[in-house]
Parts: structure tokens; C-alpha cells; sequence
């Protein structure tokens, strides 16, 4: 079969990888609102594979989307706290730039990410009026099969 060769990546790759992902999070994000928003909801959907926040106006319209995957992460590097956390810091400078004063946040999903993501949020200094855990949960389960017969 011959050699397994461990690839490792030397201190001064890892971090230009970290450079240029932090350089993705402060790229210049063009926004396109017709009018001042004053309150928001963020909506956190954290799975095994990703971390995803998008920010909403009240009545549920789109304002901005950022994911782990949209700054730069690639593979299971997507799923770390330390993306969910740069996603969020991303996200946070949106909500600045759009000039949010309240946001409710809704978290959804099982993923690594979700609790690192809040606390960046709520780090940011942005006013966090509700956070609300909307994961969906099976109430009755699926349907049994039906009795073997032998």
C-alpha cells in the first residue's frame, strides 16, 4: 500500500489561511435598503456541516445572509465554533452598517456553532431584546409498523 505521509501545515500557512478568512469577513458588504430599520430578527441555523445568519426586518424580508461558508471556510472547517463566531462578527458589523438598534435572535439546528455565534452577537454591543430556540422537536414520532404475522 506504501507510505501514509501526514501533511502539516507549517505555523506561517496557518496563518495566512487565518488572514485571508478575516480579510473575507471585513470585505465591503453592499447593502440595498429603501428605508432605516430599526429592529430586526437574526435567525442562527447551525447544523453538523455549517453555520448560517440571516437578518431579517419584522414583517420576515431578507435584509442580509452571511454563512461559514460565504467568508471563506471550506469542509469541516465550516462547522467549527471559530467560524460560527466569525460569521457572527460578520453579521454584526452588517447590523451596524444598517443601524439596528434591537434585534430578536432565533436560533435553529444542533451544530457546534450555535452558542459561539450568540455570544459573538451579543459581544458586538448590539441590544439583544429576545432569543428564542425554535429547533424543531418530534411530538408523537413516526408511525409504528404494523404487527408481524408468522
Amino acid at each position: 500500500m506504501g507510505k501514509k505521509r501526514i501533511i502539516t501545515k507549517t505555523e506561517d500557512e496557518l496563518l495566512r489561511e487565518r488572514e485571508k478568512v478575516e480579510a473575507e469577513v471585513k470585505k465591503e458588504i453592499k447593502l440595498e435598503v429603501s428605508q432605516k430599520v430599526r429592529e430586526g430578527r437574526v435567525y442562527i441555523f447551525s447544523s453538523y456541516n455549517n453555520t448560517i445568519i440571516t437578518l431579517t426586518d419584522l414583517k420576515g424580508d431578507v435584509l442580509h445572509w452571511v454563512s461559514a461558508g460565504s467568508i471563506g471556510f471550506k469542509g469541516t472547517k465550516k462547522a467549527t465554533p471559530f467560524a460560527a463566531s466569525k460569521v457572527a462578527e460578520a453579521m454584526g458589523q452588517v447590523i451596524r452598517k444598517l443601524g439596528l438598534e434591537k434585534i430578536s435572535i432565533f436560533v435553529k439546528g444542533i451544530g457546534s456553532g450555535r452558542e459561539s455565534a450568540i455570544r459573538s452577537l451579543a459581544a458586538r454591543g448590539i441590544e439583544v431584546s429576545s432569543l428564542t430556540d425554535i429547533t424543531p422537536l418530534p411530538h408523537n414520532g413516526c408511525r409504528p409498523p404494523k404487527v408481524r404475522r408468522v
